[in-house]
């Protein structure tokens, strides 16, 4: 992957990333933020760490409420934030819930959360957005999967399910926008130090690292660092694809 020249910043492009108020969708924030792009956090609650990183930008990044659970709410969110920052240039579709469970044994409405939160909230929240790109003649659509959505992993069914609709959604959508010059990628991250790990022990972990081919768990800033790229002028070309990031562990 080629990098930015050192002296290349962003146009100030406004970028609106779900999730944004922890892990990889803070990190995303932060980098994006230090690439010299604005930058729309929605997520439920402004959490501590994104208080902090607020107060850090320089004006760059933003809090937006939005429960992405709440269908209904979703479109006038959606002109919200184009009514107040202008056009929308990135989408990163980032939120999501993680709920582990043998689906012989899993709740029936923990079931329906996983799949209205991973898959019909972010192609409802796109649809909006991907109208206003449609308009401005450019975009760049980001969602983001998981190796699970491939490799599979024991009481992870459901939320497998949801990642690999992500990347047809992603593939079949690339081909819908391209013409008009939107891009659509996902990245599939691995076993991430976030939310996905926690309940791993020590010993789950190092196995788990142990089997990627660089003997370690990738970290959020490795996604936000692809975000970066993809939103770049090196992603100008790549669209229709899924980029994995996981220390080699699918190698």
């Amino acid at each position: 992957m080629s990098r930015q020249p050192e002296n290349w910043r962003a146009p100030m492009h406004n970028v609106l990333v779900t999730g944004g108020s922890r892990g990889i969708g803070l990190a995303i924030g932060r980098r994006l933020v230090g690439a010299g792009y604005n930058v729309i956090a929605a997520a439920r609650r402004e959490s501590d760490d994104l208080k902090a990183a607020i107060s850090e930008s320089g004006g760059r990044l933003h809090f937006r409420a939005c429960d992405l659970a709440v269908i209904d709410a979703i479109p006038a969110f959606a002109k919200l934030v184009r009514d107040e920052f202008g056009p929308i240039y990135g989408l990163v579709n980032n939120a999501g819930l993680g709920t582990e469970g043998l689906l012989a044994t899993m709740h029936n409405s923990e079931i329906e959360a996983l799949v209205q939160l991973n898959v019909l909230s972010p192609i409802i929240l796109t649809k909006y957005v991907a109208r206003q790109m449609m308009a401005d003649g450019a975009g760049r659509i980001i969602n983001i999967s998981s190796i699970i959505a491939t490799t599979g992993y024991n009481g992870l069914s459901v939320y497998g399910a949801t990642k690999a609709a992500a990347t047809g959604f992603t593939r079949s959508l690339a081909r819908e926008v391209g013409k008009l010059g939107i891009t659509v990628n996902a990245i599939a991250p691995g076993f991430i130090d976030t939310e996905l790990t926690n309940n791993l022990s020590e010993d789950g972990r190092k196995r788990i690292a142990g089997r990627s081919a660089l003997r370690r768990l990738p970290e959020t800033d490795d996604v936000a660092r692809m975000v970066e790229y993809l939103l770049g002028e090196g992603g100008r070309n790549i669209t229709g694809t899924v980029f994995t990031v996981d220390a080699g562990n699918t190698a």
